[in-house]
C-alpha cells in the first residue's frame, strides 16, 4: 500500500483510526474460551465490527507469541482474515524488532513474506544495518520508534547533547537518510502533546503512528491540532478502549460503538484539511 493509497482510504472513510488487536486471552469474554481458537474468534468479531470505521489494524505480536504456537497461529489467521475480507485495511505488525543485519533479515521475512503485513514497528537503537533489511521490501513500511508515550521514554529519548538536540530528534534526522516518507513512518505517543510541533519541523511529510489515545489518556484533539499535515499524516491507534469496551456477549457491538465515536471525531478534524 502506497502513501497515496492510504490517504485515499482516510479521505473515503473520514477516519485515520487504527484498531490495536492487543488480544489478551485473560481479558476476552469468558464464554469464548470454549471455542477451538478463542483469540481468533474474538479478533474476527472485533474486525467485522470496527472495519467500517478504521483504516488500519495493528496486531501486537507479544499477545500472540505469549500463547505459544496456538497464539502465533491465531495471529497469522487474523492477518489473513483482514487481508482477504478487508483488502483496503493497512495491517501493522507491532513487533518492535531491532537486531543485527542477518537477524533483521529473518524478522523482515517473517513479517512481510510469512505474515504478509504491510508494516512492522522497528526499534532504531542498533542503527542503519538493523533497519535496512526491512526497507528492501517494495510497498512495505518500517514504522520506527521515535518518541513513545511510556513514562520511560524520558530515560533516553529526551536526552540532549551539548547543542541541545534531543535523541529522538537525532533519530528522526538520521533515519531519513535510510528511507523516504514512502517507506518509513514514526511512532509518536499521543501523550506528547505539543511535541508534535517539534517532530513536524523535522519530518513534515511522514505518517506518524500514534498510540496512547483512549486508555492511556492521550488527547485526539491535541494530536490532530499539532500533528496533522496536508495528507493527514496520522494513524491514531486505540486498543483497549475499543476492543475491551464490553466483556459480555455484546463485546463486538460495544467495540463498534466506540470505533464509530472516534471516527466521528476524526471526521471533524479531517474536514478542516484544505
Amino acid at each position: 500500500m502506497t502513501k497515496q493509497e492510504l490517504f485515499e482510504n482516510i479521505k473515503r472513510k473520514k477516519s485515520f483510526l487504527c484498531v490495536g488487536l492487543d488480544t489478551d486471552i485473560h481479558k476476552i469474554p469468558d464464554y469464548l474460551l470454549s471455542e477451538e481458537d478463542p483469540i481468533y474468534t474474538f479478533n474476527k468479531a472485533i474486525i467485522d465490527a470496527t472495519a467500517p470505521y478504521c483504516v488500519a489494524f495493528k496486531p501486537n505480536a507479544a499477545f500472540y507469541e505469549g500463547e505459544g504456537i496456538k497464539g502465533i497461529w491465531a495471529m497469522e489467521k487474523t492477518i489473513e482474515y483482514i487481508r482477504t475480507k478487508y483488502p483496503d485495511q493497512f495491517i501493522i505488525l507491532d513487533a518492535k524488532r531491532g537486531d543485527i543485519g542477518n537477524t533483521s533479515e529473518r524478522y523482515a521475512s517473517s513479517a512481510f513474506e510469512k505474515m504478509k503485513a504491510h508494516a512492522i514497528t522497528v526499534a532504531p537503537y542498533m542503527g542503519e544495518d538493523s533497519v535496512k533489511p526491512f526497507l528492501k521490501y517494495q510497498g512495505r513500511w518500517v514504522i520506527l520508534l521515535a518518541l513513545t508515550s511510556n513514562k520511560g521514554s524520558q530515560d533516553f529519548q529526551l536526552m540532549e547533547d551539548a547543542n541541545g538536540e534531543r535523541l529522538f530528534e537525532k533519530v528522526l534526522k538520521k533515519s531519513q537518510e535510510w528511507g523516504s516518507e514512502e517507506q518509513m513512518m514514526y511512532v509518536v505517543g499521543a501523550t506528547q502533546g505539543k511535541m508534535f510541533e517539534d517532530i513536524r519541523k523535522i519530518a513534515p511529510d511522514h505518517f506518524l503512528l500514534v498510540p496512547g489515545v483512549g486508555a492511556q489518556g492521550g488527547s485526539l484533539e491535541e494530536v490532530a491540532r499539532y500533528g496533522m499535515n496536508k495528507q493527514c499524516g496520522l494513524l491514531v491507534n486505540s486498543s483497549r478502549a475499543i476492543i475491551y469496551a464490553d466483556n459480555t456477549e455484546e463485546f463486538a457491538n460495544a467495540a463498534r460503538a466506540e470505533a464509530k465515536k472516534v471516527q466521528a471525531e476524526m471526521a471533524k478534524y479531517l474536514s478542516q484539511l484544505s
